[in-house]
């Protein structure tokens, strides 16, 4: 099984699990960056992020490289805004979405707060209910604990 995982992350939690979920599962990573960066600290940080996920904008990335016939398996993962995915994630999604249909997914999300609907608004973007796994955690990177841990290597284990 091949799998890759697509993610964007701001604050590095999101590159954090990502990190550690390529390590276990030997997983190609695939970082989506904004052409324009989002404000990453203070009032503008959460206004411009949280408007721009709640408006579903779909921001222009830079180029990256994905393959989707190379690929068995994708993860998403994303922070989690104003109670839904990062727009990256969006962007991405929409591009890929007829390359998508037939494979296996699964997705992660990182928040400091409450995940929200995340995984409602997820789903019903990708207009289908085949993720195999989910999982949600809080501050991975900033607030490190051996729960974390677990919930990252259950949700591996359940992908092999």
């Amino acid at each position: 099984m091949k799998a890759a995982i697509v993610y964007y992350s701001q604050s590095g939690n999101t590159s954090y699990v990502a990190e550690k979920v390529a390590a276990i599962l030997t997983a190609d990573r695939i970082p989506l960056v904004p052409v324009k960066a989002y404000p990453d600290y203070g009032f503008k940080k959460f206004f411009w992020g949280g408007k721009s996920a709640l408006m579903g904008d779909k921001p222009a990335l830079e180029p990256y490289a994905f393959d989707p016939e190379s690929y068995d398996l994708v993860i998403f993962g994303a922070p989690v805004w104003a109670g839904t995915f990062a727009p990256p994630l969006r962007t991405f999604m929409e591009t890929h979405r007829s390359a998508l249909q037939g494979k296996r997914m699964a997705a992660f999300f990182c928040c400091s707060g409450g995940p929200g609907k995340v995984l409602e608004k997820f789903t019903a973007f990708l207009a289908d209910d085949r993720l195999e796994q989910a999982l949600i955690l809080i501050d991975p990177k900033d607030k490190p604990s051996v729960e974390n841990e677990e919930k990252i290597k259950t949700f591996c284990s359940a992908l092999h």
